[in-house]
């Protein structure tokens, strides 16, 4: 008799309330002038893209103060921080990390990012067709929104 371990494919929940209220704060962070949050790769949040065979690895320098929401993740991948004092909200609750440490994030994951202290930041994540192009990378890694993200679960069942 032969035993077989059968891999069940299940969705974390992410509550409606999580997700208007992230989408409320993102937008709001998006319509601001204030230098703290950041907006993309700029010289107050700079980014430095690495790549090994079958791996992309994203550092950002945040400065005491920072705010970051980051993107919606379709994967699940880890990221660590490597040096500092940061605040991170998720769907799952409120943490706070000293670096050195790292999490491993699972896929539908959406970061709300504090910098308690200046911190360094790295997301490493599987890239199997050793893309270097960034804006791909980006398209086969995250979502826009919910809604597509939810989109993109169906596709894949």
């Amino acid at each position: 008799m032969e035993n077989k371990l059968e891999a069940k494919k299940e969705y974390r929940l992410i509550s409606r309330e999580f997700i208007d209220k992230v989408e409320t704060l993102e937008n709001a962070m998006l319509a601001s002038d204030d230098l703290r949050i950041a907006k993309g790769n700029t010289d107050m949040f700079p980014l430095k893209h690495s790549f090994s065979e079958g791996v992309y690895i994203r550092e950002m320098f945040m400065p005491e103060g920072g705010l970051v929401i980051g993107k919606l993740y379709k994967i699940s991948h880890t990221w660590f921080l490597l040096s500092g004092d940061l605040e991170v909200a998720t769907d799952e609750g409120i943490n706070y990390y000293i670096g050195p440490c790292y999490v491993n994030a699972p896929e539908g994951t959406k970061r709300v990012l504090r910098a308690l202290t200046d911190v360094i930041f790295v997301n490493v994540y599987p890239n199997p067709e050793n893309i270097t192009d960034i804006e791909a990378l980006e398209d086969m890694l995250t979502c826009p929104s919910y809604a597509q993200y939810e989109q993109y679960k169906l596709l894949k069942e």
